[in-house]
């Protein structure tokens, strides 16, 4: 009985902690699919990216990164606002739109979702 007992206790909590991140995760995805689906320019350190390479650029810093972000606005903050490398910061250029600071964009994205979702 006790191993079962302890085996239950594990799954509880990681469960728990599951809930707790998962707001956090499916925000992160809403964001890195946005800019997948935008049809917009991304630039990192200069050099333009389409939309799924920027997308595809930033799951992976996501997945890599974990450590360095809890929340949404760390995730923008460390993650998806500026190069790791050279510490410059990423532009998104949509048709017809001046490039705004992917900082920005992202958080202007991050609003928008969350006052569409209930809850």
């Amino acid at each position: 009985m006790r191993p079962f007992a302890f085996v239950a206790l594990l799954l509880i909590a990681s469960s728990a902690t599951w809930a707790e991140e998962e707001p956090v995760a499916v925000e992160v995805d809403y964001l890195i699919d946005s800019v997948s689906e935008s049809g917009c320019n991304f630039v990192r350190n200069g050099k333009e990216h389409t939309a799924t390479e920027a997308a595809d650029h930033l799951q992976m810093k996501a997945r890599r990164g974990k450590r360095y972000y809890d929340t949404v606005e760390e995730f923008i903050d460390r993650i998806a606002s500026k190069s790791s490398w050279s510490g410059k910061p990423y532009l998104i250029q949509c048709a017809g739109e001046p490039a705004v600071e992917a900082g920005a964009w992202f958080t202007q994205v991050l609003a928008e979702y969350r006052a569409s979702t209930p809850g």
